[in-house]
């Protein structure tokens, strides 16, 4: 019995927040005709665009809701209302998601006034009816499960009204899509840059050099043994400089240590390297069945060195911990630091390092990382209050 009132205690705040949000929909759809009858005499264009995302942000705490009560999220698809006032009237106007948000709200003001009231008349003679039949026949209570039902309904209700259709989540998942891949294309030709500069300004102007002095000890060599063997000795310096550049380029581009000793083994490198105390987590199992594909245990190496980089630099942390979890269709790697923290302000500044404090000029780290992880339909999520510790959750879809 003390069970069931709980849960329909629990059912009326539920059903109570739904009333407020009705009585909140009606404000909210006198506020909308505002913004029709502005955007229609021109003067007031510019509501219309806020209006819409007024009324995206109702759904949204709906959405958490229904998601908090059920367990199961509840999808959105919205494009962006940004850019000149002409661009976002046509988004706004255009979008499916914003009727689909308006007929939402003209339901929740209907429902969700009815339910709570529904509720409040059910309660106590609810209540009564399972004191006695619970007191007499000791049985699980009848009637306060009814209260569930009106919450759950309400529940259905909205994710019914609020779930994208298939269409126009086929649609968002394509601008998603079309974003990533031109990331990996802007990316890729990033990479490429950077390999032929690392080429030309490194390995290539040694080999020069390495070519020049060859040909000075060859003109020298009967004339002046010493001078001749002097320049041999310099050729075989620049040789092995050109020979360590050229390692440098490689590892950018594919670590070798990947391929000798996986990912467990290439992370156990980085850490030991890193400057940081850091320990290294596998989760229980990993290393049972076949390795990632190449390109995400290259994603996932590069993001724990950018990390781990970062963090070394900007944080002013001592330790940080690497945790690595696999499961037959997904790759997770936590890298968490006890640094300063701000990494998250940073990054809505346009910097991107991990761990890294405001006074710190920042590079693209961040970005990097998500960039490379969204071309493989992974996803990223930094926490870093201001203070710390700094944790970056990068997980990566890989099906064995």
């Amino acid at each position: 019995m003390d069970e069931a009132v709980r849960r329909a205690g629990r059912a009326t705040r539920h059903l109570a927040v739904g009333f407020g949000l009705g009585c909140a929909c009606y404000v909210l759809l006198g506020i909308v005709l505002v913004g029709l009858a502005a955007t229609a005499l021109v003067v007031g264009a510019g509501m219309l665009p806020e209006t819409v995302m007024t009324v995206r942000r109702f759904a949204g705490f709906e959405r958490r809701r229904v998601a908090a009560r059920t367990g199961v999220p509840v999808p959105d698809s919205y494009p962006p209302l940004t850019g000149p006032l002409a661009e976002r009237l046509r988004n706004a106007t255009t979008d499916p998601s914003t009727y689909r948000d308006l007929r939402w709200v003209v339901a929740q003001l209907v429902y969700g006034l009815l339910l709570f009231y529904i509720a409040l008349i059910v309660w106590v003679p609810a209540l009564l009816v399972d004191a006695v039949w619970c007191g007499l026949c000791r049985r699980r209570p009848v009637a306060l499960p009814v209260l569930d039902f009106l919450a759950d309904l309400e529940c259905v209700w909205a994710r019914a009204l609020l779930t994208p259709s298939d269409s126009a989540g086929l649609a968002r998942r394509v601008e998603e899509l079309a974003e990533t891949r031109a990331g990996a294309v802007a990316a890729h030709g990033a990479e490429l840059r950077r390999i032929e500069r690392d080429l030309h300004d490194g390995a290539q102007a040694r080999l020069v050099s390495l070519s020049m002095r060859i040909g000075l000890a060859k003109r020298a060599y009967d004339a002046d043994p010493v001078a001749a063997r002097a320049l041999l000795d310099e050729a075989q310096d620049q040789a092995e400089e050109a020979l360590a550049e050229l390692r440098h380029v490689v590892r950018g581009i594919h670590p070798p240590v990947l391929t000798d000793r996986g990912l467990d083994g290439a992370v156990r490198a980085l850490a030991a390297s890193s400057g940081l105390d850091v320990e290294v987590v596998t989760a229980e199992g990993d290393t049972d069945g076949p390795r990632a594909p190449a390109a995400v245990e290259a994603a996932a190496y590069f993001a724990v060195a950018e990390a781990l980089t970062n963090a070394a630099k900007h944080s002013g942390a001592e330790r940080a911990t690497v945790t690595l979890d696999r499961t037959p269709r997904l790759l997770r790697v936590r890298v968490r630091d006890e640094g300063r923290g701000g990494a998250e302000a940073a990054l809505g500044r346009g910097a991107g390092a991990l761990g890294a404090g405001p006074e710190h000029p920042l590079g693209t780290g961040l970005f990097g990382i998500r960039r490379r992880v969204a071309a493989l339909d992974g996803t990223v999520r930094v926490t870093s209050p201001d203070g710390g510790p700094t944790e970056i959750e990068v997980e990566l879809p890989c099906a064995w």
